[in-house]
């Protein structure tokens, strides 16, 4: 087996000789968007991070693993407003998914493993996967890393401390980037999350949503509406790279876990 993990590392030689049945193609995808004024736009940057260490430990248990090049532009959604960000639409993020599948699948590799790390990735997900499913009955399970994590974190840190930093531009996000790549993390921008933000007069519940009378209602805003510097909920001020170690210690244990239980034996019993 070589030792290359990305299948863009192979040489075409090496993708015939190593790319067949048995392996698992581990997909991740992200985004560019804001993610606080301290982290860098790429999310996506954490899902390959994450996606490499699996791919690791997978080896480790005797499975071929590989992991295909990062998406790294999500569905749009109310992120839109970052300065700078790139997103596409959805039916543009469901063609592409939908090829890459097509792609893989023309050659065997139907041992797939989505990588995920934006919820704007979820509807294409869901419904390409779906899709392909009842084209030829290939199975491709997602792993949405972040929403993971914030169950994770409640018995890593207990419920009391998760709930201080978790949130968008706090963590998981920032503690991963502090474990992975902390030269590119500018924790001296860092912004804690708005207080007592109103829109149109309403009280805010989230990036796109406002409370009334006790019921959380959905409503078409943008980020920067409730969230001015990418942070809501979480303050980075809690993240660290300990943190950061112990989740994606434990992502990766599931993940690796998965792909051996289930992703390897194409989910047959």
């Amino acid at each position: 087996m070589t030792d290359k993990l990305k299948m863009a590392e192979l040489t075409s030689e090496e993708a015939r000789q190593h790319l067949n049945g048995d392996a698992v193609i581990l997909l991740p995808m992200g985004s560019l968007e804001d993610q606080g004024t301290h982290a860098p736009m790429g999310d996506y940057l954490g899902a390959e991070c994450v996606a490499l260490d699996i791919a690791r430990a997978a080896r480790a248990e005797g499975v071929p693993t590989f992991v295909a090049p990062p998406i790294p532009f999500g569905g749009s959604d109310y992120f839109g407003s970052s300065h700078g960000g790139i997103a596409i639409s959805q039916p543009t993020l469901t063609a592409l998914l939908d090829d890459i599948m097509a792609s893989l699948a023309r050659h065997g590799l139907t041992k797939i493993l989505i990588i995920n790390g934006h919820g704007g990735n979820v509807l294409a997900i869901n419904e390409v996967t779906q899709a392909w499913r009842k084209k030829n009955g290939m199975f491709v399970a997602s792993m949405y890393l972040w929403q993971i994590s914030y169950e994770l974190l409640k018995d890593i840190l207990g419920p009391e401390q998760a709930a201080k930093s978790s949130g968008h531009g706090g963590d998981p996000l920032t503690s991963i980037g502090l474990h992975y790549y902390p030269e590119i993390l500018r924790m001296d921008l860092k912004q804690a999350p708005p207080k007592g933000r109103r829109v149109m007069g309403m009280e805010l519940a989230g990036m796109a949503a406002v409370k009334y009378d006790g019921a959380r209602i959905s409503v078409p805003m943008e980020a920067i509406e409730a969230a001015p510097h990418g942070v809501w909920g979480g303050d980075p001020v809690h993240s660290s790279a300990e943190t950061g170690k112990a989740l994606s210690e434990r992502l990766v244990k599931i993940g690796a876990g998965f792909i051996r239980d289930h992703v390897s034996k194409g989910f047959a019993g």
